[in-house]
């Protein structure tokens, strides 16, 4: 097993931020604020982010760091060594087996991204009128080839950087995309300055109408601060293995929270513009991105350009999370096994790619196949529904709930002040008490809204 260690800490945060910030922080971000009132919910988001979402970070950053492993190694390290109970080796087969299953969908929708940035860019139209629009995503999905040929090469891309491991792969790739993607969000938020309407798209998302929210949304702002970080899936954890005692786990933990929220509000400065400029709505749901965004693009002045570059943003993001989430589930192997890194991340990247290949279908030619049709919960759910409602709403609330009460009262005391580094003051108390109760109770709430 090759030495996983970050040469800097400037890696460990490009790592950490690539995985924090993928399309749930533009395009999930964008759709759900735009559906659920926009400024209310933003304001809610950014609350929970600092209050729930980022102690929660901590606390994962904690545990990696302390089981110095994949999220399978640690478990057993933290019983031989801190005196868990070994129970917790259960965690860790849970998280791998929802970042496995997550990227076997997240990889078909990233491969929409690069099919709509090669199709803009080699094909640009001059008009897109909203049935055009959506006839071609339409045609995207009901053709099981294209998609599987957007997939593979988003796998590819992914696999072929985890493979080459950390210092090779990881940190030459995230050490220029991250920056890449932030240039990229700045050029689009300058362009929806000339020439979106980026006055009602400030009224829209910083004017509350607190009239509008219900606990439900305030529930799902909760959860959309939660799980766009990634916590609870063992792959920050895995991140901050790599991390060396020096760095400061509080401050780095802030810093990634504080980009994670930026971005996704930056995107919705970049997007919201756009979308109202050309007398679109933002309450078009998941077809914000692919359906409604291609129609703007056709109507504004330097479109062809402007459409194109957003993708590579969108694929750009996509690709520095799908990164971490493969090395989470490789490091993880390659620590009870005996095979290369090389070899274990080609393996499982194929079986990533043939389990995928059942939400291909499920937008084709298995787009009437209902699996639990006599459970009336599920009764109109595709297999892809089903995947994503597996791991969206079931695994990874439990993921991050375990994570919570695992830091809070699994650890002790001495443990904890050992690697946060802050001795036993206010701030610890503070963090010790949302660890230990409100995180937990939170995401217990959204896991029961979710399950509704």
């Amino acid at each position: 097993m090759q030495n996983r260690k970050w040469t800097s800490n400037a890696y460990f945060l490009a790592a950490a931020i690539g995985s924090a910030v993928g399309l749930s922080n533009i395009w999930k971000f964008t759709y759900v604020a735009g559906d659920n009132g926009g400024g209310a919910f933003v304001l809610i988001y950014v609350l929970a982010l600092f209050c729930i979402a980022l102690p929660a970070l901590i606390a994962e950053f904690l545990i990696g760091r302390r089981g110095g492993a994949g999220v399978i190694r640690t478990m057993r390290n933290l019983s031989a060594g801190d005196g868990i109970s070994p129970r917790w080796r259960a965690y860790g087969w849970l998280a791998i087996s929802a970042v496995f299953i997550a990227l076997s969908f997240y990889s078909v929708v990233a491969g929409w991204t690069l099919d709509y940035f090669l199709t803009s860019l080699f094909s640009p139209r001059d008009f897109v009128s909203e049935t055009t629009a959506a006839e071609d995503l339409g045609t995207l999905l009901a053709s099981p080839g294209r998609m599987m040929v957007g997939q593979a090469m988003f796998l590819l891309l992914t696999a072929g950087t985890v493979a080459l491991g950390i210092k090779g792969g990881l940190e030459k790739m995230l050490g220029w995309m991250m920056p890449g993607l932030f240039i990229l969000l700045i050029l689009l938020v300058i362009y929806a300055v000339f020439y979106g309407d980026m006055a009602q798209a400030l009224r829209f998302m910083f004017f509350s109408d607190f009239s509008a929210l219900t606990p439900k949304i305030v529930l799902m702002a909760f959860g959309q601060a939660f799980f766009s970080l990634g916590v609870g899936a063992g792959v920050l954890m895995t991140i901050a293995s790599y991390m060396d005692k020096e760095t400061p786990l509080v401050r780095s933990a802030i810093v990634v929270a504080v980009a994670d929220g930026t971005v996704a509000i930056v995107a919705g400065l970049a997007i919201f513009p756009i979308v109202f400029a050309n007398g679109l709505s933002p309450t078009e749901g998941p077809g914000l991105i692919f359906a409604t965004l291609p129609v703007a693009f056709g109507q504004m002045p330097g479109g062809a350009f402007i459409g194109p570059l957003f993708y590579l943003l969108l694929a750009f993001a996509a690709l520095t999370s799908s990164i971490t989430l493969l090395d989470a589930v490789v490091s993880s192997i390659e620590d009870i096994t005996r095979y290369s890194r090389a070899a274990l991340t080609w393996v499982i990247a194929s079986m990533i790619f043939l389990l995928g290949l059942a939400t291909v279908f499920s937008f084709n030619i298995w787009a009437d196949v209902r699996l639990l049709a006599a459970v009336p919960a599920f009764s109109e759910k595709t297999i892809f529904d089903l995947l994503d409602y597996l791991v969206s709403n079931i695994m990874l609330p439990v993921g991050g709930i375990s994570v919570a009460l695992l830091a809070g009262w699994g650890l002790s005391r001495s443990s904890l002040l050992d690697e946060l580094a802050t001795g036993d003051t206010l701030l610890f108390q503070c963090w010790l008490w949302l660890v230990r109760l409100v995180v937990p109770v939170t995401i217990g709430a959204v896991f029961l809204l979710n399950l509704a």
